[in-house]
């Protein structure tokens, strides 16, 4: 519940009920006013930000600008997190409270995506949180937001329970209680809703996809969503862990890093084979970092095709005509089918030569994993609003003190990607940006810095008598559900 310890959405799907961010995100991927009621650019590095009057904490303080700085700040402050919230702040050089409602921040270089950051680095309260630890935030002592609910109880694995917060500063929700539930049976998910036990659920089964469309009792809700699934390949160790060559022996050098070899394992990949069987239609083959509806979506990269004897004939000329082995790490619990996507492309690579096992975990542990970078090749999923956000994270050379390469766990690094990248961050006409970050998608993907495999289409049920608008970064907020009458 400590709403600046991992940008991962499971977390900050809960963490929207009960904080806010300094804007939203509306259903289509778009800025829009939140605690920040307008904003204005005197410079091309200064924001000016306008917060709503009246918005209460949950304790009945009043939220100022003092908050929003000390949010900031503090999300700096995080230790041993896989992936926090620097590098959404780092930008910020300056923060100058100019009144109890204004303040202004910054940068060291014009920052065109700011805001789009700063939706997802959530405000909490200053009193309430200058002491507190993440057990706090878990036990509620510290979890005091502005959101449309209370936090009543954490209990992890199982439940969050919520209660309305009547003075929010959106408008009253239209539930006076909320439990939002975990269940991590797909099986069981499915028949709690038919049963009547839940009013609605994230990320439908595929396998349960017909059953739903025919149930009189229930309906869909469903968009392409901003999240890729894709391959990470570690870049930089020799060996990279996990990988041998076919006598189980290390190998002496590191095949990923080689072109050939991750042009050769991206070939090996029938894209459209898993969007239509394993995933049911709920994915589309992917070829940009990002999906078609998101800034720096390049609409001239087409999938890379699928290529058996071409990918072997790569594997050769690289130095590996009998291939070699590897283990190929998933989550088994975040996104949709992500155990049975791992296992198909586990053998499209065996048929290339490249023998590969399937390891699969809970989030929990995967991510702890991840972060100790023990993985040679991992899956992920990634959603963003801009091409440039997911690369600046995915792709480009880990550096701390920017906050970039937080999620690269590959540790691969091309120094022209990295300047196109900063160069798409630091322009403002949104025009401009676009060219840019497509440039940095397209070489992206030519250098193939990571292996995109589809992009996943959000799916929700509900009941009937309950409506909701499929949103694009596939967050499922309890406020949104309206009742139909």
């Amino acid at each position: 519940m400590d709403p600046h310890f991992v940008a991962a959405q499971p977390n900050l799907t809960v963490q929207q009920h009960v904080f806010d961010g300094l804007v939203r995100i509306d259903e289509r991927g778009r800025v829009a006013p939140g605690i920040a009621a307008s904003w204005s650019t005197p410079d091309p590095l200064t924001w000016e930000i306008k917060l709503r009057p009246g918005v209460k904490f949950h304790d009945g303080s009043e939220l100022t600008a003092e908050d929003v700085v000390f949010s900031y700040e503090r999300a700096l402050t995080i230790k041993g997190s896989p992936g926090g919230f620097a590098s959404y702040v780092r930008p910020i050089t300056a923060k100058q409270i100019v009144d109890k409602h204004t303040l202004r921040l910054k940068t060291a270089a014009p920052y065109g995506p700011l805001l789009q950051d700063l939706a997802h680095v959530l405000l909490v309260s200053k009193h309430a949180s200058s002491k507190a630890n993440a057990e706090d935030f878990d036990s509620g002592k510290a979890a005091i937001g502005t959101g449309p609910f209370k936090l009543v109880k954490f209990a992890r694995g199982d439940r969050i329970e919520l209660a309305r917060h009547d003075a929010y500063w959106g408008g009253k929700p239209e539930w006076d209680s909320v439990s939002l539930r975990v269940l991590t049976s797909d099986p069981a998910r499915t028949a709690a809703l038919l049963s009547g036990d839940l009013d609605a659920i994230e990320n439908v089964p595929t396998a349960d996809l017909a059953r739903l469309r025919k149930s009189a009792g229930h309906r869909l809700a469903q968009t392409v969503s901003w999240r890729t699934i894709l391959l990470h390949l570690d870049q930089d160790r020799v060996p990279p862990p996990g990988v041998t060559d076919r006598s189980g022996k290390p190998l002496a050098s590191n095949p990923f890093k080689d072109l050939r070899v991750r042009l050769a394992l991206s070939k090996a990949i029938n894209r459209q084979g898993i969007a239509d069987r394993v995933m049911e239609g709920l994915a589309l083959p992917a070829a940009n970092p990002v999906p078609p509806s998101v800034i720096g979506h390049d609409p001239n990269l087409k999938p890379e095709p699928y290529d058996v004897e071409g990918a072997k004939k790569l594997l050769a000329e690289a130095g590996y005509p009998n291939g070699f082995t590897l283990m190929l790490s998933t989550p088994n619990n975040r996104y949709i089918n992500d155990e049975q996507v791992a296992q198909a492309v586990a053998q499209m690579f065996s048929r290339i030569g490249v023998t590969t096992k399937v390891e699969a975990l809970p989030l929990s542990a995967f991510l702890g994993r991840a972060r100790n970078r023990e993985f040679g090749v991992a899956l992920l999923g990634w959603g963003s609003l801009a091409s440039d956000l997911a690369l600046r994270s995915l792709a480009h050379t880990t550096d701390a003190d920017k906050g970039y390469g937080a999620w690269n766990w590959a540790r691969y690094s091309n120094p022209a990607l990295d300047k196109l990248i900063e160069q798409s961050l630091a322009t403002v006409d949104p025009g401009k940006r676009e060219t840019a970050a497509r440039a940095a998608s397209a070489l992206a993907v030519k250098d193939v810095a990571f292996i995109p495999i589809h992009y996943q289409v959000a799916t929700l049920a509900m009941k009937r008598n309950l409506d909701y608008v499929s949103r694009t970064d596939e967050f499922s907020f309890a406020h949104y559900f309206k009742s139909v009458r």
